[in-house]
């Protein structure tokens, strides 16, 4: 009679197969090279498996309620050794780690020193990867479809002008990349040395020009308080749910400090400018949106096709209030109260000397750019 474990083993497998078939196919179209192949698919096993290109990364979500069904290193070996088969994957080409729930204040630490590093491919870009030496591998497969929305936006607003992007929290730079792509001239702000570098890095794997991007080492919210007003038109902020950094001199909370950011990040924003925020915090709730924007949840859209988990992120476009345009700059339809005021002075005063009224500029069609849904383009 078979045990649990091979039973365990039995179904991933039967399962891990099904689901390559029906995303192979998608991934080739795509040009794509690493995605999902099992997202927690069964309750009975409890992982997700990534592919990347020609490694397998498996994640193990550790739960102290439930038993395994055999001890830890048996149950990962029979794990791998399933996976790595159902998919033709080498032996030495596979990563699997164990993601436990973690104590408010206790970081992450770099898991190795092996380096096992791979280049993938994405929506016609590359970038690098680590399987070995940290948790997370350097990009987050969750993203694909939001970068490819980031990089579309690029493209509208690029016509007869730079578009100016600001990566918040950059990471790897893979949002940095796909603007880049997209025509923008970019800044990408992290606090990680490490971090800063690998985007660079991504970057020039892309063939993209030192000069028009900049990648700066500093804590966002030190950036945010000395970023000059107005300077942006596309920001993205994908903060980490929490940290407490000795780099910081505060701790982060998403939930307690998204308001903060969120303001600051609108003042930075150019007179047509859009943020992407997205958060990967469970429950999280948007309470504090910058006063009379225009927020869209655009969550369903950004989720890939390859993810069993439609909450593993939520995402909002966030278009603030009108903000005043610097002085000597023209003014567009979305004019000020005082010099609406003047205009009705100016028209009461032509209908008295008979003359014509001046006249408005045009309102925006409601299907213009800064109205159409992500999922319109």
């Amino acid at each position: 009679m078979a045990s649990d474990l091979d039973y365990h083993a039995e179904i991933l497998g039967n399962r891990l197969k099904k689901r390559y078939k029906h995303l192979r196919k998608w991934a080739t179209r795509n040009d794509v090279t690493c995605f999902r192949v099992y997202d927690r698919d069964i309750p009975e096993v409890p992982l997700v498996v990534d592919l990347y290109d020609r490694w397998l990364h498996i994640a193990e979500y550790h739960s102290p309620h439930k038993n395994l069904p055999g001890p830890p290193e048996r149950y990962r070996d029979a794990m791998v050794d399933t996976a790595r088969r159902a998919l033709g994957i080498d032996p030495a080409r596979v990563a699997y780690k164990t993601r436990r729930i973690t104590a408010r204040d206790e970081q992450y630490e770099r898991m190795d020193s092996a380096a096992a590093t791979e280049i993938v491919r994405e929506g016609g870009l590359r970038f690098k990867v680590n399987l070995t030496d940290y948790l997370d591998t350097g990009l987050f497969l969750d993203h694909r479809q939001t970068r490819s929305i980031v990089r579309d936006r690029v493209r509208e607003m690029a016509v007869g002008k730079t578009v100016r992007m600001l990566n918040l929290f950059s990471y790897t730079g893979s949002f940095t990349v796909y603007a880049a792509d997209g025509g923008a001239r970019t800044v990408s702000v992290d606090m990680s040395r490490t971090y800063t570098d690998w985007a660079a890095e991504n970057a020039a794997l892309n063939g993209l020009l030192r000069a028009d991007h900049e990648f700066v080492t500093e804590d966002v919210f030190d950036y945010l308080k000395k970023a000059r007003p107005h300077s942006f038109d596309l920001i993205v902020l994908d903060p980490p749910t929490f940290s407490n950094s000795k780099r910081m001199e505060r701790t982060l909370d998403i939930q307690r400090d998204h308001g903060e950011l969120l303001s600051r990040c609108s003042e930075l924003l150019s007179r047509d400018g859009v943020l992407v925020f997205s958060t990967n915090r469970r429950g999280f709730r948007l309470t504090d949106a910058p006063q009379g924007a225009t927020v869209r949840d655009i969550t369903s859209v950004t989720i890939p096709p390859d993810f069993r988990d439609r909450r593993v992120h939520q995402c909002w476009v966030i278009e603030p209030a009108y903000r005043p345009v610097p002085v000597g700059a023209t003014r567009g339809p979305h004019a000020s109260p005082r010099s609406a005021t003047r205009r009705s002075r100016e028209s009461s005063a032509s209908s008295r000397r008979g003359e014509p009224s001046p006249r408005r500029p045009p309102s925006r069609s409601k299907s213009s750019d800064r109205h159409r849904r992500p999922s319109d383009r």
